[in-house]
C-alpha cells in the first residue's frame, strides 16, 4: 500500500509564491522519476515539471524560470517552489512518482491533488 500525500495548496496573489510538497509513504523499496502536473478546469492534465532520482530535472516551458522542483530522498518528499504566480497557473496540481514496492520495477501512483488559485 503506498499513498502519496499533497500539501501547500492555496489563494495566493499573482506575483505570490507557494510551496507544494508531496510525500510518499507506505511499503516502499525505491522511487524513481517523481513529477508535477497540473489541470485546469475543462482542460487535460499536463506535465509541470519532473525530477529524477538523481535530481536531474525538466521543465514545461510556461514555469521555467519560475517554478523550481526538488526531493528528499531520505524523506521520500518531492516539493513544487512557485514563485511569480500568474492567474493561468490556476489548477489542481498532481504528483506523481514511479515507485517500487520490493523489486526495482515500478509503479505508477498518484496523489489526491491540491487546489491552486491565482487572483488577478
Amino acid at each position: 500500500q503506498v499513498q502519496l500525500v499533497e500539501s501547500g495548496g492555496g489563494l495566493v496573489q499573482a506575483g505570490g509564491s507557494l510551496r507544494l510538497s508531496c510525500a510518499a509513504s507506505g511499503n516502499i523499496f525505491s522511487i524513481k522519476d517523481m513529477s508535477w502536473h497540473r489541470q485546469a478546469p475543462g482542460k487535460q492534465r499536463d506535465l509541470v515539471a519532473a525530477i529524477t532520482s538523481t535530481s536531474s530535472t525538466n521543465y514545461a516551458d510556461s514555469v521555467k524560470g519560475r517554478f523550481t522542483i526538488s526531493r528528499d530522498n531520505a524523506k521520500n518528499t518531492v516539493y513544487l517552489q512557485m514563485n511569480s504566480l500568474k492567474p493561468e497557473d490556476t489548477a489542481v496540481y498532481y504528483c506523481n512518482a514511479h515507485i517500487g514496492l520490493r523489486t526495482a520495477v515500478t509503479f505508477s501512483f498518484w496523489g489526491q491533488g491540491t487546489q491552486v488559485t491565482v487572483s488577478s
